[in-house]
């Protein structure tokens, strides 16, 4: 695969059940990898990208690696600036409101992200506007995140969904 852009690696889990693998005993090591969404990896023709909760099946105890990553993903979203692994350079609120509503499952309002992310001197506002959509009015303000390694922006922080 040549995926070059990974703007985040970090390993997840390494499992090593005597049983994972009826075939024989295997070491399993996974890695979470996050790529801009900007990017457009030349994939081999047999692979294809799908959403998280749409995935087809995987081999023995793959799920349990995908599990994992989907959580620390989550977790590291609520309390780090791991969004600058999800975006490109720039980007406007409503593009990044859409990549942090689809990695944690659920809707962000625009207005509380923008609020967190700017208190937190996480993201800062650039010079440029978004170019006009087709429902006109004001064009948006385009953002990009303050750092592009990982740093912990709030310890005590959690993102979660309404109940």
């Amino acid at each position: 695969m040549d995926v070059r852009d990974v703007a985040h690696l970090e390993q997840l889990a390494t499992h090593s059940a005597i049983d994972r693998d009826p075939r024989a005993r295997v070491l399993a090591t996974a890695y979470l990898g996050l790529v801009p969404s900007d990017v457009r990896p030349n994939l081999p023709a047999d692979t294809a990208w799908h959403r998280v909760d749409e995935l087809p099946g995987t081999a023995f105890d793959h799920h349990f690696f995908i599990e994992a990553a989907v959580a620390r993903l989550r977790a590291k979203l609520s309390y780090t600036n791991i969004g600058f692994a999800l975006a490109p350079p720039e980007f406007t609120i409503a593009e990044l409101r859409d990549l942090f509503s689809a990695a944690l499952g659920y809707q962000l309002g625009a207005t509380n992200l923008t609020r967190v992310l700017t208190r937190r001197d996480v993201i800062v506002p650039t010079e440029r506007t978004a170019t006009h959509g087709q429902s006109g009015g004001r064009p948006a303000t385009v953002y990009k995140f303050v750092a592009h390694e990982l740093t912990v922006t709030d310890p005590f922080a959690v993102l979660r969904p309404r109940r």
